[in-house]
C-alpha cells in the first residue's frame, strides 16, 4: 500500500503541474470529452515503514539517468532524445529532425555539440543522430525489456516540453500493444501500421518527443512518439491529455543497430489488411465460432501472403462492405492472436524479411496452417 500511494500522489502532483515535437492525433474521431472528479488519496498507513522510500527512489531515478537525457533544437523546433551508446549515438524521433539543417544536441551539464543525421526510420518514427563529445558527457543509458512491461506499473518521462529542460513526469503502463500510423507510405498512397506502441498516462507534451520512458529500475522501455488530445495551447500546440505513446523499447534494439550500420533498416512484410476487432454482428456474419482473431480482408498481389495462398474475403454477407470466406489468423508461430496488433508487435519485434513464419488461421471454422516467408516493406 505504501508505495501505490507514495506513487500516486506523485501522478497527480505532477499532472497538476505540467511534457516534442509530437505529432497531434486529433484527425481521428474523438469521443465527447467527460470531465472527471479527482479521487481523494487514500490516507497513509500507519502501520507503513518509511513512506518517503517511494519518493526518493524517484529522486535517485532522477538523478541517475538525467545526464542521458539531451535536448534536441532545430532550425524547426525541439525535441529530446538519450544517449545510446558510448560512441556519442543519441536516440530520438525522425519527426523530431525531419529536414532539419542544423541539429543541436544539449546535454544537462550544459555541454552543447552540433549532431549529425546517420539513420531514419520513418516506420516507427526513430533516428539516430551522432554528435563528438568529451567521454565525460556520454553517458549510455542502461535498456530494458518492453516485452516484460505490465499494465499498471510505473514509468516515468524525461523530457524538455515546451523547451522546460529536463522534466520529470510520472505515471503508469496503460495498454501494450497499441498501434499508431506510420510515418511511411504504402505504393497506393496509405500508410503502414507502426506496432508494439505502450500507451502511458505520465504526461508528455510538445518538446518530449524522442525522450525516454523508463521503468522504476531506471531503464529506458520506450521512446516517447505522440498523444492524442483535444485541446491545444494559445498557440496551437497540443496539450497532454493523458493518453500519450512511446515506441517499444524491444523496437529500437532491433532498429538502432543498423540504423547506425546502415542507415536504414527494413521492416517484415506481409502483405495483408486485416479487420482488427469484430462485432458481434461481424462474427456471426462471418460464421466464426471464436471472438478474436485478425480477419484477413485484402492481400497485396504477389506479396508473401499471396504468395503462401492466405485467403481474403470474396463473398457478399448481410452487412455491406465486409466479404466473407476469409482467413482469420488465430496464431502465429504457436503463439495466440487475438488482435492483428498483436500480430503486428510479433513481427516487428521477432522477425525480419526472408524470416519464416506460421500463421493458423481458421478457415471454414477448421484451424489451416500457412507458412509463408516474409518480405520486405516496400
Amino acid at each position: 500500500m505504501k508505495t501505490k500511494q507514495v506513487v500516486l500522489a506523485s501522478i497527480v502532483l505532477v499532472l497538476a503541474m505540467l511534457a516534442c515535437q509530437t505529432p497531434s492525433l486529433q484527425s481521428q474521431p474523438q469521443p465527447t470529452p467527460v470531465v472527471e472528479a479527482v479521487l481523494p488519496i487514500a490516507p497513509v498507513d500507519s502501520n507503513a515503514v518509511n513512506p518517503s522510500s517511494g519518493q526518493e527512489g524517484l529522486v535517485v531515478l532522477f538523478e541517475t539517468v538525467s545526464p542521458g537525457t539531451v535536448a534536441i533544437l532545430t532550425d524547426q523546433g525541439q525535441g529530446s532524445g538519450f544517449v545510446y551508446d558510448g560512441q556519442g549515438h543519441i536516440v530520438t524521433n525522425y519527426h523530431v529532425v525531419e529536414g532539419a539543417s542544423i541539429i543541436e544536441v544539449r546535454f544537462t551539464s550544459g555541454f552543447m555539440a552540433y549532431g549529425t543525421l546517420i539513420g531514419t526510420d520513418l516506420d516507427s518514427d526513430l533516428a539516430i543522430v551522432k554528435v563528438d563529445a568529451p567521454a565525460e558527457e556520454i553517458h549510455p543509458l542502461p535498456l530494458g525489456d518492453s516485452d516484460a512491461l505490465k499494465v499498471g506499473q510505473t514509468v516515468i518521462a524525461i523530457g524538455n516540453p515546451f523547451g522546460l529542460d529536463s522534466t520529470m513526469t510520472v505515471g503508469i503502463v496503460s495498454a501494450l500493444g497499441r498501434v499508431l500510423d506510420s510515418l511511411n507510405e504504402t505504393p497506393d498512397g496509405a500508410t503502414f501500421t507502426a506496432g508494439d506502441i505502450i500507451q502511458t498516462d505520465a504526461a508528455i507534451n510538445p518538446g518530449n518527443s524522442g525522450g525516454p520512458l523508463f521503468n522504476i529500475n531506471g531503464e529506458v522501455i520506450g521512446i516517447n512518439r505522440a498523444i492524442r488530445t483535444e485541446s491545444a495551447t494559445v498557440s496551437g500546440q497540443p496539450v497532454n491529455s493523458g493518453i500519450g505513446f512511446a515506441i517499444s523499447i524491444n523496437i529500437v534494439k532491433r532498429v538502432a543497430p543498423a540504423l547506425i550500420a546502415n542507415g536504414n533498416y527494413d521492416y517484415p512484410y506481409l502483405g495483408i489488411s486485416s479487420l482488427d476487432s469484430l462485432s458481434l454482428e461481424m462474427i456471426e456474419a462471418l460464421g466464426f465460432n471464436t471472438y478474436t482473431g485478425a480477419y484477413v480482408t485484402n492481400i497485396v498481389p504477389g506479396g508473401p501472403a499471396d504468395k503462401a495462398g492466405l485467403k481474403a474475403g470474396t463473398t457478399t454477407t448481410n452487412i455491406q462492405g465486409l466479404l466473407g470466406g476469409g482467413d482469420l489468423i488465430v496464431a502465429i508461430d504457436g503463439r495466440e492472436v487475438r488482435t492483428f496488433d498483436e500480430l503486428l508487435a510479433y513481427l516487428i519485434t521477432n522477425k525480419g524479411p526472408g524470416d519464416t513464419v506460421v500463421l493458423t488461421v481458421l478457415r471454414d471454422n477448421q484451424p489451416v496452417e500457412v507458412s509463408i516467408t516474409l518480405g520486405s516493406r516496400p
